[in-house]
């Protein structure tokens, strides 16, 4: 299993606005010991939540909108299944991403490690 890793930045000019955004809801994910959720929610958007699509019985935390282009940049080029390391500015997020189903749509985990 790899390891991807984005070079480390200072300026946020230097990294993708799609792995800005990842790394916002990974700390809000992190803070709650909870993933960041991303589904699709028609053709030029996807839903971010943050919660255990595991655990049946607890709802998934709407945590806004992102365009499709930008989810569709994270998931071709900016990570990839498994385990990834990215860094933005100083800080370094290590996450495992992976897929699943949440009320019989497909959904994309990304869970902190």
């Amino acid at each position: 299993m790899g390891i991807a890793s984005e070079p480390a930045s200072g300026a946020a000019g230097d990294t993708p606005e799609s792995l800005r955004k990842l790394a916002a809801c990974l700390e809000v994910a992190l803070e709650k010991g909870k993933c960041v959720v991303m589904m699709r929610r028609g053709p030029d958007l996807f839903a971010v939540c943050i919660g255990d699509p595991a655990d049946e019985d607890a709802k998934l935390t709407a945590h806004g909108t992102i365009p499709a282009a930008m989810a569709e940049e994270l998931l071709d080029s900016a990570t990839h299944v498994g385990l990834n390391r990215i860094s933005v500015g100083d800080q370094t997020y290590r996450f495992f991403r992976s897929f699943t189903y949440v009320a019989e749509a497909g959904a994309v985990v990304f869970a902190p490690t």
